[in-house]
């Protein structure tokens, strides 16, 4: 009869349990997601750019390397990993939670009874007492809190690898974009040199025309203070290549070095720019999973908290050895043992268990909230980043444009004044032009580079 009522008792806690811990279902976002990406060519494939491994998408051998040392060495990417290896910790924490636990103890009591007492006279004033014995305890899962609690470490786990993935990306980002300035700035450095050589050909030019009585000494001062000009400028850009190699040492974990590096012209990034639909950055963009894994990680914990108003059943066991006497302490006559099952259920608690429930439920809330927002950041990170590299894009046929047309200006300068039908400013303000343009026209090709790793990495790309 005993044995019936049990498993009667233990079948409607059962069902009564499904009651209390939900099971996670990822909220609708569909309306979250529909114009996430803020374009005409809504696309209808899944696919993206995300799915294509850096090593394709990356093609310069100086770059690939350099970004294999940095996910080897990088401080940042040694850090998440140590996070990693944390949460595995908790998740197997988490996953022995329906173990019963275990504790074994041995202990020597001594006692001075009064001689004149119950027991004082019988055991002669005093008890020595010899016990060992070892302690299970098991608690059951009638309302699912130790699953709960054993998802809520696995989301926590997962939230650390997300994490990791996000370092990875950022890194792969930042190499790469610190790389493409550097040679950027190679560029401009090359542009600034040669404009110095003209620039003090043009000096010695100047200064023979004075002598001829064709200029005054005003135009040779303006154009050795133009040459000086440039010449700053060359030691500007030297000075931001020193800097942009010591910033790429960091990324890499190294000292401060030289690094080599291809040419401007030489870089191609030939990978198709897939959005594939917004829904996907659900799957492919690190923190977008490391915010939906906090908000599983809080919604768990809301069913734990829930689950602390039910009463909770233990059933514990306690047995070992206990003597009066040393050489009869493992005796089989010592041997005993007690089995206990009880059924809790808090009643008054200081309201401690309704404040835990209520700032769960506040906490699951917030989670949520951040996971919408990291979306809608992501969403806009996309955009931008789409939108840039198509403005690059129509705007390099006009920069070209524009250095042609600097470039004949300044070289029909040129020849007017030598025959004395232009004045010297003239030509001055058209080589300071298309100098500007020159420079320019480097930053059209270097943002065009950079957009396209901001939108790879904005998609979630790098980590695969």
């Amino acid at each position: 009869m005993f044995l019936r009522g049990s498993v009667l008792v233990f079948v409607l806690i059962t069902m009564q349990s499904c009651l209390v811990a939900k099971d996670y279902e990822r909220p609708d976002l569909e309306n979250e997601t529909e114009n996430l990406f803020r374009t005409d060519a809504l696309p209808t494939d899944s696919l993206s750019m995300a799915d294509v491994s850096w090593k394709d998408v990356f093609t310069d051998p100086y770059l690939t390397q350099y970004i294999e040392e940095g996910l080897q060495n990088n401080i940042d990417i040694r850090v998440a990993i140590q996070q990693i290896i944390a949460g595995e910790a908790y998740l197997k924490q988490g996953q022995a939670g329906y173990l019963p636990t275990l504790s074994a103890g041995a202990s020597l009591t001594h006692q001075e009874l009064a001689k004149n007492s119950q027991f004082g006279s019988f055991f002669n004033g005093a008890i020595d007492q010899y016990e060992a014995v070892a302690s299970l305890s098991w608690e059951a899962d009638i309302w699912g809190k130790i699953r709960s609690n054993k998802r809520a470490f696995q989301a926590g786990y997962l939230k650390s690898i997300a994490a990791h993935q996000a370092v990875k990306t950022k890194l792969i980002e930042s190499i790469a974009t610190t790389y493409y300035t550097l040679v950027a700035l190679d560029a401009q450095l090359e542009i600034a040199k040669e404009t110095t050589e003209t620039r003090r050909k043009s000096v010695e030019t100047i200064e023979a025309l004075k002598e001829a009585g064709q200029v005054t000494q005003v135009a040779v001062d303006q154009n050795v203070a133009q040459y000086n000009n440039v010449r700053v400028l060359q030691i500007d850009i030297q000075r931001e290549i020193f800097k942009t190699e010591n910033a790429l040492s960091i990324l890499l974990g190294k000292q401060p070095q030289n690094y080599e590096r291809n040419s401007l012209d030489a870089q191609e990034i030939t990978t198709e720019m897939k959005l594939g639909v917004p829904y996907v950055l659900l799957r492919n963009r690190p923190d977008v999973i490391a915010a939906e894994n906090d908000f599983i990680q809080a919604f768990e914990m809301t069913n734990v908290a829930k689950a602390n108003f039910y009463p909770s059943l233990t059933l514990s066991a306690s047995g070992g050895f206990q003597s009066l006497e040393f050489d009869n302490w493992f005796n089989t006559n010592s041997l005993f043992a007690n089995i206990v099952g009880g059924l809790t259920q808090p009643i008054f608690n200081q309201r401690k268990i309704r404040t835990q429930y209520e700032v769960s439920q506040a906490q699951q809330e917030q989670a949520f909230l951040n996971f919408k927002q990291t979306l809608l950041v992501a969403g806009q990170e996309v955009s931008n980043a789409l939108y840039a590299y198509q403005a690059e894009v129509d705007k390099f046929e006009f920069r070209e444009n524009e250095v042609e047309a600097l470039r004949r200006a300044e070289s029909n300068s040129e020849i007017l004044l030598d025959n004395g039908y232009a004045n010297y400013l003239d030509l001055l303000t058209a080589r300071q032009t298309v100098l500007t343009a020159e420079l320019n026209s480097i930053d059209n090709k270097l943002e065009q580079l950079l957009a396209v790793v901001r939108f790879y990495k904005a998609l979630g790309g790098g980590w695969k």
